[in-house]
């Protein structure tokens, strides 16, 4: 259903004149992404967010796009200056259009050309927040200061910037935002000057990059990154990317006491592709509830999980990567999670 004026228009419902939430989520098919997106400029999305779009009742893919195919790069180079790549689909995720680069979000003051990476992007009262990975210039090695930003939008195309936050580390990067059980809001994050372990932070006005408090680390132990917090059959879950894998962690209420799940290691994605006989594993993700599916037991409640891989590469340290170019390419991909007796399992398509 479109809306007339959205930026200026509330949804109301029309018996009273209460504020109401939006409309239910434009409907999301569990076989999304059966034919994997690929990013038409550079053939390289990454770190892909999925938004439902309620005032055209369509889907919006989020991702960062690196510059896979571009000619003469040293280095990783084709990872830096990169912008964040739009595509839209009404089909329920079975078809996508790309639309570009989203434009505008380049914090005042950085460096140019910009690195902008791993966009997660969270509807918040009326407007749709934007937390954004930021780094000044294009670089060749893993140098550089890079940190979390914010910004607003009103119909997921054009974005205020709203400020930096202060997560007191001069390299903090893919950022993750929920409402937990206790009703505030929490950003999880990868600290890379703190052995790569997603830290936390929490605010109660999360549309306020000033109002997030430190809380310390969340994930310990083996480095990671991509957290991604999301609730499913009864509890709070949290995915990270350990580059073998996603790593699986469950809260009551996702405002500590993490546990790692012992099923299979702890382990989702491991192997959904492989190349020259050797696993390609699924890399930093997102999770989008799909509803019920009626199994004649009650139904389970099941999400979608969108990630990226490297098809032709395995993909376990980027600086192993062989001097084929066609290592750097990656498509998105999409499986279905669901919890069964406690354990969140993958059904991969």
């Amino acid at each position: 259903m479109l809306v007339p004026n959205a930026k200026l228009q509330r949804w109301r419902n029309p018996l009273s004149q209460h504020i109401t939430a939006p409309p239910a989520l434009p409907h999301l098919r569990p076989d999304a992404f059966a034919a994997p997106y690929r990013d038409p400029v550079w053939d390289g999305p990454t770190d892909p967010v999925l938004v439902a779009d309620h005032l055209r009742d369509e889907w919006v893919l989020f991702y960062t796009q690196r510059r896979a195919t571009a000619p003469g790069l040293t280095g990783v180079e084709w990872v830096h200056g990169t912008g964040i790549g739009v595509a839209r689909s009404s089909d329920g995720g079975a078809t996508w259009r790309y639309q570009g680069t989203a434009e505008g979000l380049v914090p005042p003051g950085t460096e140019l050309p910009a690195t902008l990476w791993a966009p997660d992007v969270v509807r918040v009262g009326e407007r749709w927040i934007m937390y954004l990975s930021v780094l000044g210039g294009r670089r060749t090695d893993w140098t550089g200061t890079a940190g979390i930003v914010q910004f607003a939008s009103g119909d997921l195309e054009h974005w205020e910037y709203l400020g930096a936050v202060d997560l007191d580390s001069p390299r903090v990067i893919d950022a993750a935002v929920a409402r937990c059980g206790d009703g505030r809001y929490r950003l999880w994050y990868k600290d890379e000057t703190r052995g790569s372990n997603t830290y936390s932070a929490v605010s109660d006005t999360p549309k306020d990059p000033w109002s997030w408090a430190l809380e310390g680390v969340a994930i310990p132990g083996r480095p990671h990154e991509g957290p991604k917090v999301f609730r499913l059959g009864g509890w709070y879950w949290m995915i990270v990317d350990e580059w073998r894998g996603q790593g699986v962690y469950r809260s009551r209420d996702a405002t500590g006491g993490w546990t790692r799940q012992e099923h299979l290691d702890g382990l989702i994605l491991t192997a959904p592709e492989s190349v020259d006989g050797r696993p390609v594993v699924g890399r930093h993700a997102d999770v989008v509830p799909l509803g019920v599916e009626d199994t004649g037991d009650g139904g389970a409640e099941r999400a979608l999980l969108a990630y990226f891989t490297h098809p032709h590469w395995n993909g376990e340290d980027i600086g192993t990567m062989s001097p084929d170019p066609r290592t750097r390419l990656s498509h998105v991909r999409a499986a279905v999670l669901e919890v069964r007796d406690g354990i969140l399992v993958c059904r991969e398509h």
